[in-house]
């Protein structure tokens, strides 16, 4: 793998980042903090891109931010500043983009690296995959909306629990509360995100944006907000010429077919 700390591959329409320092399990390191969402929004410009997998150099997914690195600074260095206030478009490590980021977990996601991956649309856990959130073992508080993300992925009781005992959850069982949509063999963690990448990008991409958008920005209000938007993102859609029926039946037949494949 090249020398850099991350690193860009695309194929097939799926860019894959690869935090690359795994001699210090792909800690986030200024250099790694200024490249990655400066790599993701690239993706999101390129018409040869319809979906972003981010994954690690083995062994680690991501140990967190550099704490040797934040050693060598002043205490008043940026590294070690909270967060300032953001606009969704930055919330978090990754900026916000119209295409979709699975999470490829392959080993261990720590504190920053828990909330890395968190803020993925969705995450696929390798066997050795594991998540804690040791921000209180370190004695700093999240920024990149963990308590959030967390909450929302595996409800407050479990989060609560992550959160004051920083202890460590294997990959099923992260599975079994909702943190990650699957667990496969680790050397498949790569190929089976391919596939569901090659899925994702098999759909009309401005759907695929557009739904993301509406989860998103739901996300951001009540539940009563959240039906208004999706009423009006529908309304809005339709009348902008998206979904007309000509083009609901043009995709009818390839649609059924799939489908009878998948349940056969």
């Amino acid at each position: 793998m090249p020398d850099d700390v991350v690193v860009l591959e695309v194929a097939d329409s799926i860019a894959t980042v690869t935090l690359n320092r795994p001699d210090a399990r792909n800690a986030l390191s200024r250099e790694v903090l200024r490249l990655l969402p400066k790599l993701v929004q690239e993706c999101d410009g390129r018409d040869d891109v319809a979906v972003v997998i981010i994954t690690g150099a083995d062994p680690a997914f991501c140990a967190g931010i550099d704490l040797k690195e934040l050693g060598r600074e002043d205490r008043g260095g940026s590294m070690a500043e909270a967060p300032a206030a953001a606009p969704a478009e930055r919330r978090g490590p990754l900026p916000r983009i119209g295409k979709p980021v699975i999470g490829a977990i392959n080993g261990v996601a720590i504190t920053g690296g828990f909330e890395l991956a968190l803020n993925c649309d969705f995450l696929v856990a390798s066997e050795r995959a594991r998540f804690a959130d040791t921000h209180t073992r370190v004695g700093i508080q999240p920024g990149w909306g963990l308590t959030v993300l967390l909450r929302e992925a595996v409800g407050i009781r479990r989060a609560r629990e992550m959160s004051t005992t920083g202890n460590f959850v294997d990959a099923q069982t992260a599975l079994s509360w909702g943190l990650v949509n699957h667990v496969v063999a680790h050397d498949e963690l790569l190929p089976f995100c391919h596939r569901l990448a090659g899925d994702i990008a098999s759909n009309d991409p401005a759907g695929v944006g557009q739904i993301l958008d509406t989860y998103l920005d739901g996300a951001m209000g009540t539940d009563e907000d959240a039906w208004s938007l999706e009423v009006r993102v529908s309304r809005d859609w339709m009348s902008g010429g998206h979904g007309s029926a000509a083009e609901v039946a043009a995709r009818r037949d390839a649609v059924i077919a799939r489908g009878r494949g998948q349940v056969s």
